[in-house]
C-alpha cells in the first residue's frame, strides 16, 4: 500500500516507518519541512480545512496520523495540532474514498487534561467523519529507547536517590514495537467498523515500581525511595513547567498523578500474543547503552551546577560572609595591605563570581581551561605563602583534586571549541 504518515519525522512516525517499510508497504512522509524526494509538507497549525488536505491524498491507500506534541508552544496548538488539523484530514479522506485511517491518539485517565481532550476530539471526529476501516489507537506511555518521555523517565529512574509521589495512579507502559506491530496489523487486517483500540501494555504498576524497573533495564541495584506529598510534586510541576523544554508541567503531571492503565486484552487479542512485559522492554546488550545515555542527561547539568555554586559561593564569602579582617590578614603573605588588599580581594570575588555566572550562562572549553588554570594558580600561591592550609585537618587545598576532575570531566565532554 501507499500510506501518507503523517508525522514521520517523530519518535513513532519514524518507527512506524520502520516496521511498515519492512512489511513492503511505501511511506509516503507528511513532514513538516520536506527533505527527502517524495516527502509532503504539511503544517498542522494552519491546514485546518479538508481542501488543503485533499492534493496530498492522490494515490494514497491509507493514512496514519502520528503528529503529537507534548507542550504547546503557541495558545491554542493543542486545539489546532491535536483536533481541528486531524479532523480536516479525516474529512478529506472520506471525500478521497480513503478508508483505511489510523489516528495515534493517547490513553488517559477520567478527568481529561487540555492535550487529552484535543486528542480525543480528534478521535471523535475520525468515527464522525470515517464509520468503515478506521482506528483510534489509544496507546498508553510508550517506551522507545529514542523516545523524548523514555529517556526523561529513564535519566529519572537513573538517579540514585527517587522522589516518589504519594497517592498516584498506576502506570502500564507499552512498548514501541508493540504499537508499531499494531498499526501494521491494522493496516492489513479487513476492514471493521470504525473503533477506538486502547493499547497499554500487559502489566500496570505503581510508580515506584515502573521506576525500578526500569533501573533494572539499566543493570542498576535498587534505590532509594523518598515519598513525598502530591500537593508538593504539583507544585514542583508548575514551577517546572515555566521552562519550555521541560517534559514536566501541570498537564503531564496531571496525566500521571491520574494513571495510565487500560484493559490490555484488545491489543493481545490484536496481535494474537501476549504484549511485551516491561522487565523484557530492552534486550541485555542493550543495558550499557541505556544506562550511559540516562547518566548522560542529568550528569553534566550536575556538575555544571556543582561548579557554579563553588565559584558564586566563594565570591560571596570573599565579599563579606567571612569577616573582611580576617581575608585582609590573608593577603599580608602576599605584600597586600590597607587599599590594595581591599582592592585585590574585591577583584578576587568579582572574578570568582564571573566565572559563576559564566559557567551558567556560556559554557565552553576554554572556560573550562581558564576555569583550571585559575584554580591551579590559587592552589599553587597558597602552597608558596600559606602552606599551612596545605595539611590543614580540613583539607581545603585537597578538594581542589575533586574541583580539578569535574572540569577535566567537563572538558572532555565538551562538543563546541
Amino acid at each position: 500500500m501507499n500510506i501518507l504518515l503523517c508525522g514521520a519525522d517523530g519518535f513513532l512516525g519514524r518507527a512506524i516507518t520502520s516496521r511498515l517499510e519492512a512489511a513492503g508497504h511505501r511511506i509516503i512522509r507528511g513532514v513538516h519541512h520536506a527533505r527527502q524526494p517524495g516527502d509532503r509538507a504539511m503544517d498542522y497549525r494552519h491546514d485546518l480545512e479538508a481542501e488543503i488536505w485533499l492534493p496530498r491524498l492522490q494515490d494514497v491507500d491509507a493514512v496514519i496520523n502520528a503528529v503529537g506534541i507534548l507542550r504547546e508552544r503557541q495558545p491554542g496548538d493543542f486545539e489546532r495540532i491535536h483536533h481541528r488539523a486531524p479532523a480536516a484530514l479525516f474529512r478529506a479522506c472520506a471525500r478521497a474514498g480513503i478508508k483505511k485511517v489510523i489516528q495515534i491518539s493517547a490513553c488517559g485517565g477520567p478527568e481529561l487534561t487540555t492535550y487529552l481532550h484535543s486528542k480525543q476530539a480528534a478521535d471523535a471526529a475520525l468515527l464522525e467523519n470515517l464509520p468503515e476501516g478506521a482506528t483510534a489507537l489509544r496507546p498508553t506511555l510508550v517506551f522507545g529507547a529514542e523516545g523524548a518521555s523514555t529517556r526523561f523517565f529513564l535519566a529519572l529512574a537513573s538517579l540514585p536517590v527517587l522522589v516518589t509521589p504519594l497517592g498516584i495512579g498506576k502506570v502500564q507502559p507499552v512498548h514501541v514495537d508493540d504499537l508499531t506491530a499494531a498499526t501494521l496489523k491494522l493496516l492489513e487486517s479487513a476492514p471493521t467498523p470504525s473503533r477506538i483500540l486502547d493499547l497499554p501494555g500487559p502489566r500496570a504498576m505503581h510508580y515506584a515500581d515502573w521506576l525500578e524497573s526500569y533501573r533494572k533495564l539499566m543493570g542498576l541495584p535498587p534505590a532509594l525511595h523518598i515519598p513525598v506529598p502530591k500537593i508538593l510534586m504539583a507544585a514542583t510541576a508548575r514551577l517546572a513547567g515555566i521552562f519550555p523544554g521541560s517534559l514536566l508541567c501541570r498537564d503531564t503531571w496531571k496525566m500521571l498523578a491520574q494513571g495510565n492503565v487500560a484493559d490490555a486484552q484488545a491489543g493481545t487479542n490484536l496481535l494474537a500474543r501476549p504484549l511485551r512485559d516491561p522487565l523484557a522492554f530492552a534486550p541485555s546488550a542493550a543495558t550499557p547503552t541505556l544506562r550511559l545515555n540516562a547518566l548522560a542527561l542529568w550528569r553534566r547539568p550536575l556538575l555544571q551546577g556543582v561548579l557554579a555554586a563553588i565559584w558564586l559561593l566563594t565570591a560571596l564569602v570573599s565579599a563579606g560572609l567571612f569577616p573582611i579582617g580576617q581575608s585582609l590578614a590573608l593577603l599580608s603573605p602576599f605584600g597586600f595591605s590597607g587599599t590594595a588588599a581591599l582592592v585585590a580581594l574585591a577583584a578576587a570575588s568579582g572574578l570568582d563570581a564571573v566565572m559563576g555566572i559564566l559557567t551558567l550562562l556560556r559554557p565552553s572549553r576554554r572556560l573550562w581551561w581558564s576555569q583550571l588554570a585559575l584554580m591551579t594558580l590559587y592552589t599553587l600561591l597558597i602552597v608558596w605563602r600559606l602552606p599551612e592550609f596545605l595539611l590543614h585537618p580540613f583539607g581545603p587545598l585537597l578538594k581542589n583534586l575533586a574541583v580539578a576532575a569535574l572540569l577535566i570531566q567537563l572538558l572532555a565532554e565538551e562538543e563546541t571549541p
